[in-house]
């Protein structure tokens, strides 16, 4: 799959902030913070790196063991496709009975503790694993050398680019991610990008 560099990290950018919109723990909590203005740049921080992190040891270990089994590359590419379309169906289904994000509770005002809650909020939760370890890990054997590089960095920079809008627009954003109307059209849109960026894994394959 030889796209260039600019293409093969766009299509990083773009499954990664598909995959992080959904609503979660994490992006509650981050939400949160940011509208009490507690330790905002901090909490952004840590849990983009701690993103980064784990797309880092997906395409390095996942990505970089995959790409390497002859034979396997139509067939990770069907997996890839076959579970964002699925994904992508999800989200329609969410968007017939949307929610909006949670933002119950209190925002942490020490440090150490706000710190702790980013780290746990990101690590403990199983799906960010199966996302950026597995999805965006198993999606980068598509790309070698130069071009698997510029995807994880697109991937990586989707992380930072949503949560430092997400902690510092918070305010603004508040009032219409707690819409379920939003989420109806944001699901909607996530769906749509699901399938085009499944329909790009799979299209050399065909």
């Amino acid at each position: 799959m030889s796209m260039g560099l600019g293409s093969a990290g766009l299509e990083g950018f773009a499954l990664s902030i598909g995959l992080i919109l959904a609503i979660g723990p994490q992006n509650a909590f981050v939400m949160r913070q940011g509208l009490m203005r507690s330790h905002v740049f901090a909490t952004c921080l840590v849990c983009s790196l701690a993103d980064a992190s784990l797309i880092a040891v997906g395409i390095v270990g996942v990505g970089s063991i995959l790409s390497v089994i002859e034979g396997a590359e139509p067939w990770i590419a069907l997996a890839a496709a076959v579970f964002l379309a699925g994904y992508g169906v999800l989200r329609i289904r969410s968007s017939m009975d949307p929610v909006g994000i949670s933002l119950d509770g209190e925002g942490e005002g020490d440090l150490r503790a706000t710190m702790g809650a980013a780290l746990a909020f990101t690590f403990l939760n199983p799906h960010v694993y199966f996302d950026t370890v597995l999805l965006i890990g198993g999606a980068s054997s598509g790309f070698a050398g130069d071009e698997r590089l510029a995807f994880g960095i697109g991937a990586a920079t989707a992380s930072f680019v949503f949560f430092f809008s997400l902690g510092y627009a918070a305010k603004s954003l508040s009032g219409v991610l707690n819409r379920p109307e939003a989420w109806r059209v944001i699901d909607r849109v996530i769906a749509v990008l699901m399938f085009v960026i499944a329909g790009a894994i799979l299209g050399p394959h065909v």
